[in-house]
């Protein structure tokens, strides 16, 4: 039976780069012609948001809110280390990187071999494509959970090589930031599972920003995510799978929660925290069923399309029957999204 660490993080791609560009998707926001007219000035925007603008758009806000997120990123990676996984099984999503018009399944494990990949041009660490992390799979597992999955009800997508991209940014930058120091790389496996969180927007809106010449028909719309409850289920069933498996495994959430440029009733230039306030607030209850009864169109309403992969978190911890020891929320109002942290060891 294996022994099961359960552990949720952002995977936020502005940390990848410098402070005074952590606030360039609001500004980009900004620039929506159907935004209203008096919110394109700061002085009418949200009390609380102004205060984190400030009178450098938000420069020293960057610096405090990174502060922030790397250190809770060393906690996890600090779990990590204690731990010792055998492998690491990563839940993110795929942002139309890998899966794209020719097919985009609902979930998908990532049996490879190996994965090679780098930072992003411009990125804090100074790195060019030459510093790659060459991370190794774990192929058997991979193979091993998908047929129990399948077995359990679960028509699970596989894959033993990539489509389009080598890895998608939520499993990439959960490495980058675990590693943020630069001081001990990455040596764990990884079994990335690929989850269609953007749904109705994966192609539609190629899993991105906003349309800014037009507002999108209902037809033009793609079908919609695997609900909440699916994916809580997949989650808890992931669980009953590796109690069969030998091993030591971490389960890790990799996503922010709502999100700005999704959020249409905040004109996309804040997230719904109290929204993700409420689903933070049923985690520390562990009142999980507020998880798996989440609707998809309260999720698509609140810009909270990535809270999917916590999903399946939540569903092992519910499996599991148990609570986090250390949670944490990280809000803003203008740096896109609000970001949660969990680590649940065994015992």
């Amino acid at each position: 039976m294996a022994e099961i660490l359960a552990v949720g993080m952002t995977h936020y791609p502005p940390l990848t780069g410098h402070d005074e560009r952590m606030s360039s998707i609001l500004k980009r926001m900004l620039q929506h012609p159907k935004l209203p007219e008096e919110l394109r000035l700061a002085r009418n925007w949200p009390a609380e948001m102004q205060r984190e603008w400030g009178n450098d758009e938000g420069r020293s806000a960057a610096e405090r809110h990174r502060k922030q997120l790397v250190g809770w990123t060393q906690k996890v990676r600090a779990a990590l280390d204690a731990f010792k996984p055998d492998y690491v099984l990563i839940w993110g999503d795929d942002q139309y990187e890998n899966f794209k018009e020719d097919i985009v399944p609902p979930y998908c494990i990532a049996a490879y071999e190996r994965f090679k990949f780098h930072a992003p041009p411009g990125n804090v660490w100074g790195e060019t494509g030459e510093n790659s992390y060459d991370v190794p799979g774990n192929v058997a597992a991979a193979k091993e959970l998908a047929s129990r999955l399948i077995e359990d009800g679960f028509d699970m997508a596989y894959a033993y090589k990539p489509l389009h991209h080598e890895i998608g940014h939520a499993f990439a930058n959960a490495i980058f930031f675990l590693d943020y120091d630069r001081d001990k790389g990455f040596p764990y496996p990884i079994v990335p599972v690929a989850i269609n969180c953007y749904g109705r927007r994966v192609i539609a809106q190629k899993g991105g920003l906003p349309l800014f010449d037009r507002e999108l028909s209902d037809s033009e719309l793609d079908p919609p995510a695997p609900t909440s409850r699916r994916l809580f289920d997949l989650g808890a069933a992931t669980v009953r799978a590796l109690k069969n498996m030998p091993g030591r495994v971490a389960l890790l959430a990799s996503s922010g929660w709502s999100h700005a440029f999704l959020t249409a009733k905040n004109h996309y230039l804040y997230p719904d925290t109290p929204a993700d306030r409420r689903m933070y607030e049923a985690i520390e209850k562990a009142d999980y069923d507020v998880w798996r009864n989440r609707s998809g169109r309260a999720i698509e309403e609140s810009g909270q399309q990535e809270i999917l992969n916590w999903s399946c978190l939540i569903g092992a911890l519910s499996e599991l029957k148990r609570k986090p020891k250390e949670l944490g929320f990280v809000d803003t109002w203008i740096f896109n999204s609000s970001k949660v942290f969990l680590i649940a060891p065994p015992g």
